[in-house]
């Protein structure tokens, strides 16, 4: 009788390693972290769908830029960005297509409808930008956290069972 107890053990153990590996389905884990300090600044599990908003003033053109994202299937998809005149003007619509080149050519424009994934993003903290991230209530200053010339680094993943939290 004595050898089971082991192997009832060791099979629980093995059971037990198995659903923590699990990837929770309609969940995303979205991590930020200092990488020069070596620090965890936030880790979130958002549902699918769930809208993340990062805005930021554009140093080169003095623009307030705003960029909405969603999670999805692990990863935070980016749908829109707008960089907008401070005064208010409404900015010309452009298509998804023509953003890679206005994001490095400058001039106010929004678009919408874009389906960019993104698993991984690394900002760079500057003196003007003030780059903000707004996740449900809470918003994320990456400046008051890392400083400036600091770096924060955004990573998406699947969310895994042990880390969606039990509903209300």
């Amino acid at each position: 009788m004595r050898p089971r107890k082991p192997l009832i053990a060791l099979g629980a153990c093995g059971i037990a390693l198995l659903l923590l590996s699990l990837q929770a389905p309609g969940y995303t884990r979205m991590e930020l972290t200092d990488p020069d300090a070596g620090r965890r600044l936030a880790a979130l599990v958002l549902k699918d769908g769930e809208p993340v908003v990062l805005t930021w003033r554009n140093s080169l053109w003095g623009l307030d830029v705003t960029e909405g994202f969603v999670a999805r299937g692990g990863l935070l998809v980016q749908t829109e960005v707008t960089f907008a005149q401070p005064d208010g003007t409404p900015p010309p619509t452009v298509t998804p297509g023509d953003v890679d080149d206005l994001y490095h050519t400058g001039g106010a424009f929004s678009a919408k409808g874009m389906n960019r994934p993104l698993q991984q993003v690394v900002y760079r903290i500057g003196e003007i930008g003030n780059p903000r991230m707004r996740i449900g209530d809470r918003t994320i200053d990456f400046k008051a956290l890392v400083g400036f010339g600091g770096r924060v680094i955004l990573t998406a993943a699947p969310a895994r069972l042990y880390q969606v939290p039990a509903a209300d």
